[in-house]
């Protein structure tokens, strides 16, 4: 959506208050020997006491209040009863609503207590990249451009990026125009960014894979050659300088 009155703008900000807000909270719960499932129920608690409506179920009927993912999985991971939480584990936790006819978009991934696995450097990687990406984004700028710039940065720190996973616009629905911000170089893709315009810039750092394959239980998606992917998005407003971060309440 673009932004163009004050009712709107105050509208993007409450519920990317809410899904950022929801997103800190669960991380800062999660505990080894949790479920996925009870990590999740948590979440959905947070989102209806504040009004707002799980944007997966209600889009895809999506069997979770939000995506949690968790090692080798790389996004729309399914909470679950047997899925229990480790010491070390790479958890990527996705949550976007809809409140008041608008919707937002943020996740995150972290490593849970202490990192005897070695992924805190893939975390922190993917963590500075979409900062570095944030910091470039202005109206008019090639989507593509930003693509290179966070494939690039990705390859200087010894990574990867997944080429088949994309943030995008957002604000009247969860999937809006630009329906593509690629994390790699699309010499195809001329579209600008606008000013005023609303989108969800998110990173997909891989260790070894270019792609993400959907698994049996139609959702879960994981890499094509293994490794791990650390993701971190937020929901922001392109302007001609720095952009307008709605979802930094979440703390990435």
């Amino acid at each position: 959506m673009s932004i163009t009155k004050e009712s709107e703008l105050i509208g993007m900000q409450h519920v990317s208050e809410v899904v950022a807000t929801t997103l800190k909270e669960m991380r800062e719960y999660a505990r080894p020997g949790m479920t996925t499932r009870q990590l999740d129920n948590f979440g959905g608690k947070i989102l209806t006491s504040l009004g707002a409506k799980s944007a997966p179920k209600m889009t895809y009927r999506f069997p979770g209040w939000t995506c949690i993912s968790v090692n080798h999985e790389v996004a729309h991971g399914v909470p679950s009863d047997r899925s229990v939480l480790q010491e070390g584990d790479l958890v990527n936790i996705d949550v976007s609503a809809e409140l008041n006819g608008f919707w937002s978009d943020n996740g995150g991934s972290f490593v849970l207590g202490q990192d005897i696995h070695q992924h805190q450097p893939l975390v922190d990687a993917s963590k500075r990249i979409l900062q570095r990406a944030i910091n470039h984004i202005k109206g008019g700028l090639r989507i593509a451009d930003l693509g290179r710039l966070i494939e690039t940065e990705a390859k200087k720190s010894g990574y990867k990026v997944i080429r088949n996973l994309t943030g995008h616009g957002i604000g009247r629905s969860l999937h809006e125009a630009p329906h593509e911000i690629a994390n790699y170089y699309d010499r195809f893709n001329q579209t600008r960014f606008r000013k005023n315009s609303v989108v969800a810039v998110e990173t997909f750092i891989s260790t070894l894979s270019t792609q993400a394959d959907t698994q049996s239980d139609g959702w879960t998606l994981v890499g094509n050659k293994g490794g791990f992917v650390a993701q971190h998005e937020h929901t922001l407003i392109v302007t001609d300088g720095k952009p307008i971060v709605l979802t930094s309440m979440n703390g990435i």
